[in-house]
């Protein structure tokens, strides 16, 4: 006989450890999903009675949902949930989904309770953005505090078409994928998580945001995996760098962004259009879909972006990035100065113009 080898060397078994714990993980995921939708369609019901117990004759007296929120806490101790508070969220939760068969088939009745309740907090009487960002959490599997803080950086408004969007996605790339490529777009791009001065330098923009890669990737959405910055590409003896790289899981395609902290030019397209072609030259594979790029300015004219873009036949979008946004007086006098955060910049970022 053979001499026995520990399994844990055995790839062959290591292999089929990998897929036991996925099947595993997704095993556990889906139950916790189907609690969670059991859960919310017991608040909704709950959130059903109460409305019809308070149309009715009964005279329960205006401390009702008080003393039904004390008697289930007390008949269910440690169990989270029957607050006032709680009880008054699923009485609007079923005020504004009113019918049930249409309230199981709305992405809301997926959602967490907390996440629910944030919907409810803003858009009240938004139905539109209300079901767009519920939406948008099953896609993206935000949780309560990322929902927070798209909320709070209006990105509704700047992923619209409202938004100003600028691209040639729809013209040069093919379906399905100039759509995906062109609802990921948005204008403007939030930097506001950036500890800089609004007159930094390119250079020192993309340094700052590789040092925040989580809240940068945050703000790009949901798909993208960051490549490099400064990434080299060598044509004919001459090197370039292309300012950031990632790659989309969702597009299949790699993503060039190019950073402009100047009003937007359409001499500005003819170099990002030679990074996408060395890109698909150098880095695509034969799977991949191509290349596309974003422009990222100061400030830029829709109007003359559109006309730029007219005979550009490499997939690129134009949108506008901030820094940050107007802050109230009060406010201002607390923070430091453009020149305290310019010293503060220097010291910890050095430039290599």
């Amino acid at each position: 006989m053979g001499k026995e080898v520990s399994l844990k060397l055995d790839k062959d078994y290591d292999n089929f450890l990998n897929v036991i714990k996925k099947r595993l993980k997704d095993t556990q995921l889906r139950v916790a999903n189907s609690v969670n939708q059991e859960v919310i369609k017991f608040y909704w019901h709950l959130g059903k009675d109460i409305i019809q117990i308070q149309a009715s004759k009964r005279h329960w007296g205006s401390k009702f949902i008080e003393q039904l929120s004390h008697d289930l806490q007390t008949t269910n101790p440690g169990t989270t949930g029957f607050s006032k508070r709680s009880l008054e969220y699923m009485r609007l939760f079923a005020i504004l989904y009113p019918d049930e068969v249409q309230f199981t088939q709305q992405a809301a009745a997926q959602l967490p309770w907390s996440s629910i309740q944030l919907l409810i907090d803003k858009f009240r009487d938004d139905p539109v953005r209300r079901e767009w960002y519920a939406n948008e959490i099953l896609i993206n599997g935000w949780s309560r505090s990322t929902l927070s803080m798209h909320i709070k950086s209006e990105l509704y408004e700047r992923q619209s078409e409202a938004s100003g969007k600028v691209s040639n996605y729809r013209k040069v790339l093919p379906s399905p994928q100039s759509d995906l490529a062109h609802e990921i777009l948005k204008n403007p791009y939030s930097f506001d998580f950036l500890t800089i001065s609004k007159d930094a330098h390119e250079r020192e923009i993309e340094k700052a945001l590789i040092e925040h890669i989580k809240d940068f990737l945050l703000e790009l959405g949901s798909g993208f995996s960051f490549v490099g910055t400064q990434v080299p590409i060598e044509i004919e003896g001459e090197n370039y760098f292309i300012d950031v790289l990632f790659y989309h899981l969702k597009l299949r395609s790699f993503v060039v962004i190019e950073l402009k902290a100047k009003k937007f030019k359409p001499a500005d397209l003819g170099q990002l259009s030679f990074y996408l072609s060395a890109v698909d030259e150098i880095f695509r594979h034969p799977q991949d879909n191509a290349t596309i790029g974003i422009l990222l300015c100061e400030s830029r004219s829709k109007i003359i972006a559109e006309y730029a873009l007219k005979k550009i036949n490499a997939p690129i979008g134009v949108s506008e990035y901030i820094l940050s946004k107007a802050l109230p007086k009060e406010l201002k006098t607390s923070l430091p100065t453009i020149e305290e955060i310019e010293a503060e910049l220097n010291e910890s970022i050095k430039d290599e113009d």
